[in-house]
């Protein structure tokens, strides 16, 4: 007599990469999956005894873990295309900063679930998205609303300005962008937090907004809340090449060296960017368990420079990869972040073995995990069920001799055709189920519309200011 063993779903497909520490290929895959778990991992003989409820057969397809998007802004999908052709600093003062200033709470949220729902169908399951345009309480809660109500986890690192610090006068910041003091700041994420709180699918994270010209006090702050609520934190670091020696100039000390002496650098500490960082911050973020958020796209799109990723690597200092917004990655492609971050290490060190396709896959998925603290990354018995089936049988992926390479290298977003997280189905057969798609990107469209009829020169920016 044959034994059975019952679980939800099973899926089989020709091949399952689990981004495991042995990067293993499996060929001829299954995963089996009940409630939001992962029961089983291996060949289809192997998991032949289980009787699933419903049984999904994708032989042209790689199995793989939901991608974790480490560094995100959502609201900046109404701005895809605009902000051509600066540089970090002038694309925030000239443009973006504007941009969120004129931002309305229903604009965040056409935004958000525009974002949201690209997420889903280029594979990516876990968001971390720093919104900080506009950060009242209401919003706030609709924007983490919206990426719950796709289907979706992750957390939103609320931004957190307070007033302008003297960095942010000299630097040119504009005042209208400082809505907040100290204690409201701190009130309204606690309070957005206490709604999404540390285990929920959706978490609340302070987002004190970038090391490099937020207070002290209120980063000391911040970083206590995160201690408090027992959740992580998320700011920018050390993105532009000026911003080391901004801090420096007026404190007198390093950015992340600051962090590291006052105790504020911990485990729970996620830093986005992180590309203009000497030795010495290196081995305080190793030493503290902090993760790294790399942006390869926006980093390149914006010329900000390369991340010193074999240093980390060597360091042991967990790295995610991020898209870093719409409108400076323009698109929310994982498959383009894993690329990319090969290509811009092999230019910057002129070595082609630096990064290879199964270690920048580790970067988009395991890495992910570690980073956000979530059991996802990996595909693995008792981890959150959290799987993406990626179409291999186009023309651009053929023929198919390394699973790992053909999804680092050849694939895109649009190739995913399965996207599942939490045990439930989100995305299949071309559609996401969570969510009105057409609905959805009518509503981004008319509230970009009328972002640009009240402040046309946000448009502007859409043109290429070097001279022919």
């Amino acid at each position: 007599m044959t034994v059975t063993t019952p679980c939800d779903v099973l899926i089989r497909a020709g091949w399952l990469v689990p981004a495991d520490a042995e990067s293993r290929v499996i060929s001829d895959a299954a995963i089996a999956v009940t409630a939001d778990r992962i029961v089983a991992v291996g060949t289809r003989e192997e998991l032949a005894h289980w009787r699933a409820a419903r049984t999904i057969d994708l032989p042209d397809a790689a199995l793989m873990p939901g991608f974790v998007d480490g560094h995100n802004h959502l609201f900046q999908a109404l701005a895809r295309g605009l902000g051509e052709g600066q540089s970090i600093w002038p694309w925030l003062c000239d443009f973006m900063w504007p941009y969120a200033i004129a931002m309305t709470p229903s604009d965040a949220r056409a935004a958000a679930r525009l974002g949201a729902l690209e997420a889903i169908r280029s594979g990516i399951t876990t968001v971390v998205d720093n919104h900080y345009a506009p950060t009242d309480l209401d919003t706030t809660l609709a924007v983490a609303s919206a990426i719950h109500d796709a289907g979706l986890r992750g957390a939103v690192a609320r931004g957190i300005l307070g007033r302008r610090s003297a960095i942010g006068v000299r630097r040119g910041q504009p005042e209208p962008l400082y809505r907040y003091d100290t204690a409201d700041e701190l009130a309204i994420t606690r309070e957005a937090a206490a709604v999404h709180p540390a285990g929920s699918r959706v978490e609340v994270w302070p987002g004190p907004v970038n090391l490099s010209y937020l207070d002290q006090d209120l980063m000391a702050a911040s970083v206590q809340l995160a201690r408090d609520l027992g959740t992580r934190w998320h700011t920018h670091c050390s993105e532009g090449s000026k911003d080391p020696d901004s801090y420096l100039e007026e404190y007198g000390i390093r950015p992340v060296q600051w962090l590291a002496r006052e105790g504020l650098l911990d485990e729970r500490a996620t830093l986005a960017h992180a590309i203009w960082l000497d030795d010495a911050e290196l081995d305080a973020i190793a030493a503290s368990g902090a993760s790294v958020a790399h942006n390869p796209t926006s980093n390149a799109y914006l010329a900000s420079g390369s991340i010193r990723l074999g240093q980390m690597r060597e360091r042991g200092i967990p790295v995610a990869l991020g898209t870093d917004g719409p409108s400076c990655g323009h698109r929310q492609d994982p498959f383009e972040c894993m690329k990319q971050a090969i290509f811009i290490q092999r230019l910057a060190t002129l070595d082609p073995t630096v990064l290879r396709a199964h270690e920048s896959f580790a970067h988009g998925t395991r890495s992910g995990g570690a980073y956000t603290g979530y059991e996802v990354g990996e595909l693995a018995v008792g981890l959150l069920a959290d799987v993406v089936a990626v179409d291999l049988s186009g023309a651009h992926q053929q023929p198919v001799h390394d699973p790992v390479s053909t999804l680092v290298y050849a694939s895109r977003g649009s190739d995913v055709v399965l996207t599942m997280i939490g045990g439930q189905v989100v995305y299949s057969d071309g559609v996401v189920h969570t969510m009105d798609e057409k609905q959805v990107i009518a509503e981004a469209g008319e509230a970009a519309r009328h972002l640009i009829e009240r402040h046309p020169q946000l448009a502007a920016t859409a043109r290429d200011r070097v001279p022919a």
